[in-house]
């Protein structure tokens, strides 16, 4: 199988693109949801739902053309990487906050912004940097 062959000799910049591209906008669709939940109380919850649609599209774009995929791609996604990074601060943040702080966490943990939820975003993030090094199918 060409995909199998091409995956294990680190040919995967397509592949890699196609999964950044499908799992940014869902993913940006579920932190709208969620953050609309929260009534959009911190101007930051706005950043993952304007870059969830861009990086989509990069994703694409990283799928047919090569240098799209070694540009824009991998800028957007380090962009992606680090608002996640800024997003588990934020939401542990809230957590603390929350009366009883860490004292309580078994509770303000549950009940707070989940934790390690924006640990999605550093994903894909990392899903499209790594598109940009991987080498390209033939």
């Amino acid at each position: 199988m060409k995909t199998l062959r091409d995956f294990r000799r680190g040919r995967m910049q397509r592949l890699l693109s196609a999964a950044t591209a499908a799992s940014a906008l869902p993913l940006g669709f579920e932190i709208f949801v969620n953050h609309y939940g929260g009534s959009f109380g911190n101007k930051w919850m706005w950043t993952p739902v304007v870059l969830s649609p861009a990086l989509s599209a990069a994703g694409v774009a990283g799928v047919v053309s090569e240098r799209a995929a070694k540009t824009v791609l991998p800028a957007l996604s380090a962009v992606f990487f680090l608002d996640g990074a800024a997003g588990v601060f934020f939401h542990l943040r809230g957590a603390a906050r929350k009366p009883g702080g860490f004292k309580e966490a078994t509770y303000n943990l549950v009940m707070g912004p989940p934790a390690l939820a924006p640990g999605a975003l550093t994903m894909v993030g990392g899903i499209g940097l790594a598109a940009s090094l991987a080498r390209r199918e033939r």
